[in-house]
């Protein structure tokens, strides 16, 4: 049986790059644009009416009216959907403004001049729990939005326990008697804390920090 697709919402306040956007998002199979937002405050409200799988948004928009930017916007979403993940697509590689927008809950960062599959890959990735980050911005900025010193909270420590015996999310959920987007967001913040992208590395980093014992 078929998967279905991403269901994606983009915010810009550029009607001719949202339409660029849809156009080549919605050329692959997997994804599909269910929404458009030309302001910070609609993309919020957008994303809650709706609940997309993953949401495309710019850094800065057009203030005439006193709206608020991309890093708000994600910051109140963070705070209402923890796990509807959020990836910035901006013009501004400026580590600065990076940083901001992880920090405010942001799953990924990705330029508009950019090629089209590292947008793809970071959309996935994001959808996936993971992180989706350009290729240049890696290196010298995921370590200093994620402090390797951050400590999980012992339900996380549970979570990272679990996952290291192969439990799948729906098992994860039954057995700590959480609801599986409950254990999607435990995953997205142990994700950041610990500086990694997938369930494997996690478990890896896991054990490096003493987490888990290997037998």
């Amino acid at each position: 049986m078929t998967p279905s697709p991403l269901r994606l919402l983009i915010a810009d306040d550029h009607a001719v790059v949202r339409a660029g956007l849809r156009a080549l998002l919605e050329g692959a199979p997997d994804l599909d644009v269910v929404a458009e937002a030309h302001s910070g405050e609609q993309a919020v409200r957008l994303a809650l009416e709706l609940s997309p799988d993953v949401v495309l948004m710019d850094l800065r928009f057009a203030h005439g009216d006193g709206g608020i930017d991309g890093v708000e916007a994600v910051r109140r979403l963070a705070s209402a959907a923890p796990a509807l993940p959020v990836v910035m697509l901006t013009s501004y590689s400026g580590r600065a403004d990076v940083v901001r927008a992880l920090e405010a809950g942001a799953r990924g960062y990705v330029l508009k001049a950019g090629p089209p599959d590292e947008l793809f890959r970071a959309v996935r990735s994001a959808g996936a729990g993971g992180i989706g980050l350009a290729a240049e911005l890696v290196g010298h900025l995921v370590g200093q939005v994620v402090s390797p010193a951050a400590e999980l909270t012992q339900r996380e420590t549970e979570v990272v326990r679990l996952m290291a015996d192969g439990h799948s999310n729906r098992s994860i959920a039954l057995s700590l008697h959480l609801s599986e987007a409950t254990i999607k967001t435990h995953l997205i913040r142990i994700y950041r804390k610990l500086g990694v992208d997938n369930r494997a590395a996690a478990v890896s980093e896991g054990v490096r920090r003493g987490l888990l014992e290997l037998t």
